[in-house]
Order: structure tokens, then sequence, then C-alpha cells
């Protein structure tokens, strides 16, 4: 096929064509203007269209057997030093690092030096967040659906899902370790969620006493996001006050990072607010009845996935990864 097309780029260039005109004769062979150029240069040096001799012995070495059992080794312990599968195949060192990089496509990355964290570690954090909870059930556009041969013969009751401008709502806190959790907190309506409310409500209250009550006095340390009211002057002063924890040890942001925002409150939210609530009190009834449901298994769950995600933030370099 080659050697035909080759054949009527030189028919055509000797019958006085430019390179311009041959290619759009031969559009429908798909040909390219390098192809027509070193197809003529050929047949100005050498009279034929043919290949040229090929100088040298042809490549033998990157045999596809030989591709296979590197791909294989490989496969098995990605470890392997190029340079000791050279002597194994009885290969050239560059021959190998040709087959592994142009022929299957790999590189060869550092291993890197991160700091252990052993299992007493990773079960001593307390990550702790707000949330904002309405009387409104709660629906998922996505996933929540209802199967019906026809819509008209969807009920009302179920088929809508009753929205006001302003529902009721309530701000509720909580903490969550792998081996334990926190009250909920309910930030009373109309109460500002300021650093002093913060103080009153959180602080002192649950923190200043989660050492003894949730890690019996084994060291520990505490998780949150630079939210204003948790970095403010005011409870950073706290901090000093017990000698623990600064806000340069938190993230700016937490939604990645911390298992309260991507597991513990959809998981509350989602049995809590099932139905709808007539009023605050039911709301209030239905968060603390599900939130002592929760097995702390899940929870430890949840906790667990904070170490791979922090590796998924790092590489992001800071980024969202969801």
């Amino acid at each position: 096929m080659l050697e035909e097309i080759r054949s009527k780029i030189v028919t055509f260039h000797e019958s006085g064509f430019s390179n311009s005109e041959i290619l759009k004769r031969l559009k429908n062979d798909k040909v390219n203007p390098m192809l027509i150029y070193r197809t003529i240069k050929r047949y100005i040096e050498t009279g034929s269209v043919s290949d040229r001799k090929r100088i040298g012995r042809p490549g033998s070495a990157r045999t596809p057997a030989l591709k296979n059992s590197v791909r294989c080794r490989i496969l098995r312990n990605p470890r392997r030093s190029m340079q000791k599968m050279s002597r194994e195949f009885c290969v050239n060192h560059e021959t190998m690092r040709k087959l592994v990089v142009e022929d299957l496509g790999m590189k060869s990355y550092k291993r890197k030096n991160v700091h252990h964290l052993n299992d007493s570690i990773r079960h001593q954090i307390l990550f702790s967040n707000e949330k904002l909870f309405t009387v409104e059930e709660v629906s998922n556009r996505q996933n929540d659906r209802i199967l019906a041969s026809r819509s008209q013969d969807v009920p009302d009751s179920i088929k809508y899902i009753d929205r006001v401008q302003k529902p009721l709502s309530l701000i509720v806190w909580a903490g969550v370790s792998a081996g334990s959790r926190t009250h909920l907190i309910f930030v009373p309506q109309g109460v500002k969620t300021n650093s002093q409310t913060h103080r009153e409500l959180v602080l002192e209250p649950e923190i200043a006493s989660a050492g003894e009550k949730l890690f019996q006095n084994h060291p520990w340390t505490y998780q949150q996001d630079s939210a204003p009211a948790h970095a403010s002057k005011v409870s950073q002063g706290w901090f000093r006050e017990q000698d623990r924890f600064h806000k340069d040890e938190w993230p700016p942001s937490s939604p990645d990072l911390n298992p309260l925002d991507y597991s513990v409150w959809a998981n509350l939210e989602s049995k809590a607010c099932e139905k709808s609530h007539k009023s605050l009190e039911s709301l209030k009834v239905s968060l603390l009845s599900e939130w002592q449901k929760i097995p702390q298994e899940e929870l430890r769950k949840a906790v667990h996935q904070f170490w791979g995600r922090l590796t998924s933030v790092i590489h992001k370099t800071g980024g969202y990864i969801e």
C-alpha cells in the first residue's frame, strides 16, 4: 500500500505537479506533506521509492518475550533495579532503560521519607465542628427517587417535599475521635456563634475535660478549622491558658479533612431528618437519639479515613479532593 502511494507521488512529480497539488490529488489516500517531501527527496537521491538499506544489525534485544518477562518482574516487585535486571537478562543497561521507559511506559520514582504515625497517636485526635440543621425533611436530589408506572400515580404526599423560605433551624456542635464522642451541643436560637459563645458553650464545658473523660489523661490533640470563632483572640487565649493547641496546627478549611464534614454529619442528618419536624424540640430529640445510635466502629472508620485524605490533600498541594 505504501509503495503504491509513493509511486503515485513520483508519477505526479514527474508530470510537473507541485507538492501542494499532489497533496490535493491524493487527499483520499490520507497522504501528509511530509510523506510527499520525503518520497520525492528519496527518489531524487536514489532513483527509487523503496526504503533505504539500513546500516547496522537490526534491533533484536527488546523482544516481546523480554518485555513480558520484565513487566511481570516489576509487577511482582516494583523496587527492582534496572541495572540488576539488565544483568539478569544479559542485556546492556541502556537497552533495559529503553525497554522500561519507552516500551513499558514506566518511570523511576524516588521513595519518600514520612513521619511514622503509630496506632496510639491515631486514636488520640479529637475532631470537632458545627452544622446547621433545619426542621425540614432532608433530600438527596440525585438519589431520592420514586418508582411508579406514571408520574400521575404518585401521591402528592411523597411526590413533593415541602420547603419554606426560612425554616426553623439550630446549630449543633459535636466532636468525634476513633474511640469516643462528645455530647451534642445545641446553640440557642438567636445566639450568634462568636468567640465568646464558642468558649462558653464548647471550650469550657467540653474541651477542658476531654482529656480526662474521652482519653483517660493520655496525650491527645484537638483538630478544628480556622473559622473566626475558633481562631479569634478569645479562643486562642483560652488555649494558651490551657497550654494546648494553636491555630497554626489547623487547616484553614476542613471539609476534606474533618470526619464530621465528609462522613458523620451527613449520616446523622439522613437519619434524624428523614421526616420533617413540627418544632425545634422534636428535631433536638431526634438528633440526640440518632447520635447515640451511630456505632463507634462507624466513627472509627471515618476518623481513620483522615490519614489517606490528608495524603491526597498534600498531593493536591492543599487543593480540594472531592
